[in-house]
């Protein structure tokens, strides 16, 4: 019995002991793996002027992007700004007409008779909402699901000898011929209010001409000025201007294009990528490809 027990601790002595050779090995080739990891990490790499000049590439791109979140910041403003000034009391309309190329979205006030004869139309468009139930109750009935036309009416001004384009409103695309609503077909002199408009860009796929017959794809104002023989101003009466029957006004809204936040990702997004890329190539020492 003796015997045995000396063998048997004998054999679990040379087991432990055996044990204890691994791990120590293991801990030898761990802590040398590292060593050479963390000398290879401490070695500066020789990147180069070629490496150097590809930072150019994330620098520019981030650049670019922070350029672009100033532009749109700037560009929130100018809609505001813009927003603000068709809430701002409305002003007569100024003796020279060349001074409304500065008065985009400005208030003004007109007196004169329509010309009802010589409509001419902008489709397809829907119907802005002013949420004004109350100044809308008295047009077209309507839901802004539906598509129609803008009706824009010359009108011959009361104190000169001259005419110009009146966007009356939104009519739905049954009640587009003007025989259909003539109970809105006003008559005589009226005074009314409207903001002054610029012309809308030819879409980039759209015909060259703009327009067949009466009816045209954007508001052309140059255009239409000539098809009617009167001058080149275009304003948008107001909703005040709805009357039973007729179109519906306050069609104006404040539209810039503004594209700037997907510029701001796009930029942005190089710039990360890029500067992963470097640092995996000349830092970590990766192949890219």
């Amino acid at each position: 019995l003796f015997h045995e027990q000396n063998m048997l601790g004998s054999r679990t002595g040379k087991t432990i002991g055996r044990f204890a050779n691994k791990c120590a090995k293991h801990w030898q080739e761990t802590s040398q793996g590292r060593q050479q990891h963390l000398s290879s990490v401490r070695q500066p790499r020789n990147i180069g002027v070629g490496g150097y000049s590809l930072l150019a590439i994330p620098a520019a791109t981030f650049a670019l992007g922070t350029w672009q979140v100033q532009r749109r910041k700037w560009k929130l403003q100018l809609i505001d700004e813009l927003s603000r000034k068709t809430e701002l009391p409305p002003v007569d309309l100024p003796e020279s007409l060349s001074e409304l190329s500065s008065m985009e979205y400005q208030r003004v006030r007109v007196v004169g008779t329509f010309d009802h004869a010589r409509e001419v139309y902008v489709c397809p468009r829907s119907l802005i909402q002013s949420g004004d139930s109350e100044k809308q109750s008295g047009g077209l009935l309507s839901s802004s699901s539906q598509t129609g036309a803008l009706v824009i009416t010359p009108f011959k001004l009361a104190d000169r000898d001259v005419s110009i384009l009146v966007n009356r409103g939104w009519v739905p695309r049954a009640k587009t011929a003007p025989e259909s609503r003539a109970q809105g077909q006003i008559e005589g002199e009226v005074q009314l209010t409207g903001i002054v408009r610029k012309p809308e860009k030819r879409p980039p796929l759209g015909p060259k001409e703009g327009h067949s017959g009466t009816v045209w794809l954007y508001k052309d104002i140059e255009g239409m000025a000539r098809f009617r023989d009167v001058a080149p101003v275009l304003i948008d009466a107001d909703s005040a201007s709805t009357i039973t029957g007729g179109p519906v006004g306050g069609q104006t809204k404040v539209t810039l294009r503004n594209e700037h936040f997907s510029y701001i990702l796009t930029w942005y997004s190089l710039s990360a990528a890029t500067t992963f890329l470097w640092y995996s190539k000349y830092v970590l020492g990766k192949t890219l490809m």
